[in-house]
């Protein structure tokens, strides 16, 4: 299994998932003419996507749903309130899923997740490559977690997970009060604490890649988020790597082995 996150931020959110016959698109929040930018730099063609999944209709990770799918024949997966939220999708070849089922693609199943968002029917996602077991999750704008969330997590090889905001950079920042409560609220986003604390209940020998994504670019730095895993996970049986991904940087591949090999792959990070 192998995952590149072609840009996770507040102006654009956009992740690959490739078991080696199977590739999927978890949300789509560059222009067209950006994705294509975005997918050759990390060397890989948009043609190879079979599927995008919008995990919620919020501009960041949405904006470029209908034309990249139009461009590159993508079928286009969202649960109803997504789609009720973007009507343009119906310019797109859209099917509709309920928060909860696994839909297959390929050699490739994907367990969605109902998650804690102000959106209308967001979702996580967890794939898994049918034939070797590997598993990567992409878990991003949540507010709060579940307790059915982080038993799916419990034994994910790969974890991007959102690390929103630090605590005190929120408090001392530039929005108004009214808009740190909704970043820190349930509906909102995960603080580097909160998501450092998903992390430690979640680790496990086999995770190989912990990536922390959708940092704040007022509110937060990749040292502080960093530094707040690493201390979470101190001590506990993780054994690989914690990268925190940038807005305008490609990150990846993240390669998972087999269930039944299990040796650690090196990410390449740029």
């Amino acid at each position: 299994m192998r995952v590149w996150v072609l840009g996770s931020g507040s102006r654009g959110n956009a992740i690959v998932i490739d078991n080696g016959s199977t590739r999927v698109l978890v949300d789509a929040g560059f222009s067209a003419r950006e994705m294509k930018r975005r997918f050759a730099a990390a060397d890989l063609a948009p043609e190879s996507v079979e599927a995008l999944i919008v995990t919620h209709e919020h501009g960041d990770h949405a904006c470029g749903a209908v034309r990249s799918a139009r461009r590159w024949k993508w079928t286009v997966h969202a649960t109803p309130g997504t789609v009720a939220a973007m009507p343009e999708l119906a310019c797109a070849d859209v099917r509709t899923f309920d928060a909860g089922v696994i839909l297959t693609f390929g050699s490739m199943s994907v367990l969605t997740v109902r998650t804690s968002h102000d959106a209308n029917d967001p979702v996580a996602v967890v794939a898994t490559d049918i034939a070797s077991g590997a598993r990567a999750a992409v878990v991003t704008d949540l507010g709060r977690e579940s307790t059915h969330l982080r038993s799916v997590l419990r034994d994910v090889d790969i974890l991007v997970l959102e690390s929103n905001h630090d605590d005190g950079l929120l408090a001392r920042g530039p929005y108004p009060l009214s808009v740190q409560r909704r970043i820190a609220s349930v509906t909102g986003h995960l603080s580097n604490r909160e998501a450092s604390a998903l992390a430690r209940a979640c680790v496990h020998s086999g995770l190989q890649h912990l990536v922390l994504a959708h940092l704040s670019e007022q509110c937060n730095t990749p040292d502080h988020a960093l530094a707040a895993a690493s201390a979470a996970l101190a001590r506990s049986r993780f054994r690989g790597r914690v990268t925190a991904a940038a807005q305008d940087s490609i990150h990846g591949a993240f390669v998972a082995s087999s269930r039944r090999g299990r040796t650690v792959q090196l990410a390449l990070e740029f």
